[in-house]
């Protein structure tokens, strides 16, 4: 790629956060941005803390999204403390499900080695040697991959091109007094002024405050988070008291020559400045919530930061003061509202914290805290909360991971540590976290040595988890262990996940009939424990085994039994495995399309949930049952696309090597059937969808768009878009924005977004105008009288 701004024709992929305030200046910052990454392949964004390096960064990527083939990614930083977790952390930005047993430094450089791609490192400055060594390996890897760094200083690579990043600029002092007009030029006034209006709608710059709004401006050096700290005292102060105590408050700052000082003095006196502002226990909860790692919910910070001086009823109002301070950013998620530290504030509140004496009682409560959450989501995993559960522990995963490693560096800590990470094990496994989750078991295992329930339970996850990745020396080794204790402590539920396991482990060896003995076991043992989780499981894959030995009658009655097990529960994960092993079954006594009806109940349910692992085997069964129908385009679009989905995730049907010999024939039945030039084209048609694109076309969402990929956006009697696309085209058409198109089908704004970007792809269009044109026509061509009638 010799010009950034090259659009590509492909449809874009990616993940960038959508602005929820608006971008003010950096006009030419974003052009010299782009011109840098059209000319080197890393640049880093320089400045102090709270100068706008990663608002910058975020909208050079929404700019040149369309020039990489592979999508534009942001990887947030700032919640990483390990630097050995980088490469994992780096894997889950770019949305990688890593199932091998591979390091992950590997994975990632095999994902990224043929990518045309954009990656945005945010805040990299505490770990500026670890993110130097991975830039370094994935360039030198990766020939069409451009890396965007932001950072306090420069990560020190070859071919680094560095752009520093100032403050906002600002009217000379002593010059001549402007206009309001002319003075509203100055991106740093415009930012106040707009920072000003969302908490006071009335706000305007006049003749009669300008000069105190450009001297706040002024005392602040232009700095981006400084200004909108600033402009939120506004709800409560006038323009003049604000300026009043700036000067107060930075006298010392400005006595001298500014240019000699170091800016993040400037900011640190901000926030002691906004530190004063908060009452004596709203400090003490701004220290105590800076131990979260991520972000938290009003429960955590009940639970963790109260005692010691704030009763728990008092939180939720020093929250709402903590809010309306702009300390914590309040953010809206599914399962409720959240709260969030700028990385800044938060190390400033850690400085307080480490100071107070109370920073390891607070760390040992935020871990406990996270133990019982973890043990909750185990206990309810089987019911309806579970998408709920799964969902916040998604939401979770920095303070999570924060936890774990606070077990693992505690001696006395280990068991507690283990245990959590073993109550996380479907968090591993329906997430990003497969990887991650098996290095915290062994790292834990590896401290906790002590032949108790909560080691052999720490063994068969781990083991679970390296079976998914296909390692199962691995896995036979852990079991052999876990079996072993077992034996000693007498306890069953050990050895009936033991037995599930290593059947999983003897069905991959394809002895098909040692495995089903195997599940038998695990079954009995399940139903004499009360373990509906274990029961489902060792249903399901006693069923697969019996219908891969051809005893229908066992294979569906064992499946319909685990469905009403499910059902009893009001379980969904657990069910939608067994609609995917009825599918199989079903398919293989001839009933197709009944089949492709179960695996599409089971990928509509894998979907919701995220899990890349089921809904690849449900993508692998439909393709099967389309070859079988004889719809050998869309068989090979499937094959295609599940070969993507396998080779981002690392491991080829997970966990059920036995159906491999499936796959293998439908492979050969539509090779033969469209040849191999046909069979190559369509296939790789299928390996380009968007993962989200592929779930679409298997469920079948809008048949109509299945040959829209052939036809040409050049005629208006011919239609490229989905129904849904369409609809919003002509809103587009209208002159709605974004997120008054959101508003209008009361959908999310980004998703609006997509379908904008989606259909810009699609027609080959650079601009909304264009979309605009293109609706008209169609529309004139509607209206038209058919065949040779006058015009």
């Amino acid at each position: 790629m010799t010009e950034v701004t090259r659009a590509s024709r492909r449809r874009p992929t990616g993940r960038l956060p959508a602005e929820v305030t608006s971008f003010v200046g950096r006009r030419h910052e974003v052009s010299e941005v782009k011109r840098l990454l059209s000319s080197s392949r890393a640049v880093t964004l320089a400045g102090m803390g709270g100068v706008g390096k990663t608002r910058l960064a975020q909208r050079v990527g929404q700019e040149v999204c369309r020039a990489f083939r592979d999508g534009v990614w942001l990887v947030e930083l700032a919640a990483l403390e390990n630097p050995g977790m980088l490469p994992r952390v780096v894997l889950e930005g770019l949305e990688v499900r890593d199932r091998t047993a591979s390091p992950p430094m590997q994975v990632l450089v095999d994902h990224l080695r043929e990518k045309q791609a954009l990656v945005i490192l945010d805040n990299c400055e505490h770990l500026v040697e670890a993110c130097a060594t991975l830039v370094g390996t994935l360039l030198r890897a990766a020939p069409e991959l451009r890396v965007l760094a932001t950072s306090r200083q420069a990560l020190g690579i070859a071919g680094e091109s560095t752009m520093p990043v100032s403050t906002l600029p600002l009217p000379e002092p002593g010059g001549p007094r402007p206009s309001v007009e002319s003075l509203m030029q100055w991106d740093a006034v415009r930012l106040f002024t707009e920072r000003a209006q969302a908490v006071l709608p009335a706000f305007t710059v006049t003749p009669g405050n300008q000069d105190q709004v450009t001297e706040i401006c002024r005392l602040l050096d232009g700095l981006p988070l400084g200004i909108e700290l600033a402009a939120v005292r506004l709800r409560a102060l006038s323009v003049q008291q604000l300026l009043d105590r700036l000067d107060d408050r930075f006298r010392l700052l400005t006595s001298g020559s500014r240019a000699t000082l170091p800016r993040h003095r400037t900011l640190r006196a901000l926030i002691d400045w906004s530190y004063g502002l908060c009452s004596e226990k709203e400090r003490l909860l701004w220290d105590r919530v800076s131990v979260f790692a991520g972000d938290l919910d009003l429960d955590a910070a009940e639970a963790v930061c109260s005692g010691d001086g704030l009763a728990r009823d008092e939180i939720m109002d020093l929250v709402i003061g903590l809010v309306e301070k702009s300390v914590l950013i309040r953010e809206e998620h599914r399962p409720g509202v959240r709260y969030r530290l700028l990385d800044t504030v938060r190390q400033y509140g850690r400085e307080r914290l480490a100071g107070s004496g109370q920073e390891d009682a607070l760390r040992g409560r935020h871990r406990d805290y996270y133990r019982d959450l973890a043990a909750r989501a185990r206990s309810e995993l089987f019911g309806p909360a579970q998408v709920d559960w799964f969902t916040r522990l998604h939401l979770e995963h920095a303070n999570l991971r924060t936890a774990l490693e606070h077990s693992v560096t505690e001696p006395d800590q280990a068991r507690t540590g283990l245990a959590m990470a073993s109550d996380l094990l479907y968090h591993w496994i329906t997430s990003y976290y497969l990887g991650e989750g098996r290095n915290w078991l062994e790292r834990l295992l590896a401290a906790h040595t002590e032949k108790d329930d909560v080691r052999g339970r720490g063994l068969w996850a781990a083991a679970w988890l390296a079976v998914l990745q296909a390692d199962t020396g691995s896995a036979a080794r852990l079991l052999d262990e876990s079996r072993r204790i077992g034996d000693l402590l007498g306890d069953e539920s050990v050895r009936a996940y033991v037995a599930l396991y290593s059947g999983m482990i003897e069905m991959w060896r394809g002895e098909t009939r040692a495995a089903v003995g195997l599940y038998e076991e695990a079954l009995a043992g399940h139903r004499a424990c009360r373990d509906p989780v274990g029961t489902a499981l060792a249903l399901i894959r006693l069923s697969l085994a019996c219908s891969f030995l051809g005893d229908s009658p066992r294979a569906i009655a064992l499946g319909e039994e685990c469905l009403a097990l499910c059902d009893a529960h009001g379980e969904g994960w657990h069910r939608a495995y067994t609609t995917m092993a009825l599918g199989v079954e079903v398919w293989r006594q001839g009933d197709a399309d009944r089949a492709a009806d179960l695996e599409k109940q089971s990928l509509a349910f894998n979907r919701s949930l995220d899990d890349p692992l089921g809904a690849g085997v449900n993508l692998e069964v439909l393709a099967w049952i389309a070859a079988t129908q004889g719809h050998f385009q869309r068989a090979a679009r499937l094959l295609g696309a599940v070969d993507t989905l396998w080779r981002t995730t690392g491991a080829s049907l997970s966990g059920y090597g036995h159906l491999a010999e499936y796959h293998d024939a439908c492979e050969r039945a539509t090779g033969d059937a469209l040849g191999e030039q046909a069979y190559a084209a369509a296939f790789e048609r299928g390996a380009r969808l968007p993962y989200d694109d592929a779930l679409g076309y298997a469920l079948q969402e809008d048949a109509k768009e299945e040959g829209a990929q052939d036809r040409k956006p050049d005629r208006a009697d011919q239609q490229p878009l989905t129904r849904r696309e369409m609809e919003i085209a002509q809103l587009v058409a209208q002159g709605m924005t974004n997120k008054e198109i959101a508003a209008t089908l009361v959908i999310a704004q980004r998703t609006a977004e997509g379908h904008v970007e989606h259909i810009l792809t699609k027609l080959g269009f650079n601009s909304r105008a264009q979309v605009a044109g293109w609706i008209g026509a169609r529309n004139r061509a509607a209206e038209e009288p058919p065949g040779d009638a006058p015009a």
